[in-house]
């Protein structure tokens, strides 16, 4: 590793923490001739997973697609950075667990996000659902939106007592 002030590469690590959940390695650095320390961020990045599409044809896997399709629903709720980033992981461990020979369906991925999204937020869900699953009309679109409402309880009944 380069240091980044005076560009030599010998340094060294002088701290190692696991962050994220274990999805990243944040590492302490010295520089071994100007004394400068710094930090860097290690990152697991899924690498060669392809992407079955509807139309039978595969795309490498992308991340940043990945966010960018969860981001959107998400735009103007209260949803703090660092759980959105927490969230995205999730989703990239069980697309990782669920990939069979390094290949996954895009459906799956979407089946994913929905579940994730509609834990963290349901108005977020509805919006992601309303374009995943190309809703043909209103009605089912209402559907989907009673699945979300809080079931009512019912109340035992219970016995007065005899007088």
């Amino acid at each position: 590793m380069h240091c980044p002030s005076c560009q030599v590469e010998d340094t060294r690590v002088i701290d190692s923490r696991v962050i994220e959940e274990g999805g990243a390695i944040r590492r302490r650095r010295l520089c071994s001739k100007c004394d400068f320390r710094f930090s860097t961020l290690e990152e697991i990045e899924i690498l060669s997973l392809m992407v079955g599409k509807a139309d039978g044809s595969e795309e490498a896997y992308d991340k940043d697609k990945l966010v960018r399709s969860m981001r959107l629903p998400l735009q103007k709720r209260n949803i703090t950075p660092g759980r959105f980033k927490k969230v995205v992981h999730q989703v990239e461990q069980q697309i990782q667990m669920k990939a069979k020979k390094d290949k996954i369906d895009s459906a799956t991925i979407g089946e994913i996000i929905m579940r994730e999204l509609r834990k963290l937020d349901k108005v977020a869900y509805v919006r992601f659902a309303s374009v995943y699953r190309a809703f043909e009309d209103v009605s089912a679109f209402a559907d989907e939106l009673k699945k979300l409402a809080p079931r009512p309880t019912r109340k035992k009944k219970t016995k007065s007592p005899k007088k």
